[in-house]
């Protein structure tokens, strides 16, 4: 499985986030993985936002579920996500994962089995 996500790499505050990570090599649906949004912002550690499973159900952080949404396209076997409302506090980069258990705020990296390259974002006025 390989793990592609990309998106916008510069908002300004008050803009909402979409980003897309592209699955290859496995089904979104049928290879009951687990698709995870993680962030980590400049010189902090990893910060899990939320996880969509195979099954569709979301799960967020309790911290960002007011501003996030994870949704996903079976068709085009990709998952994305929201964030509404930037600060400057978004800025970060933004990695999607793949796990084949559920571990909520999951920081940790080898538990997750595969991982996007991560994408940059800054929200700057």
């Amino acid at each position: 499985v390989q793990l592609q996500e990309w998106g916008p790499g510069l908002l300004k505050p008050s803009q909402t986030l979409s980003l897309t990570c592209a699955v290859y090599g496995g089904s979104i649906t049928t290879s009951y993985y687990y698709w995870s949004w993680i962030r980590q912002p400049p010189g902090k550690g990893l910060e899990w936002m939320g996880v969509i499973s195979y099954s569709g159900s979301t799960y967020y952080s309790p911290s960002l579920k007011s501003r996030t949404s994870i949704a996903r396209d079976t068709s085009k076997n990709q998952f994305t996500l929201q964030l509404v409302s930037v600060t400057p506090e978004d800025t970060a980069v933004y990695y999607c994962a793949a796990s084949k258990r559920l571990i909520l705020g999951a920081t940790t990296k080898n538990l997750y089995d595969y991982w996007g390259q991560g994408t940059q974002v800054t929200v700057s006025s």
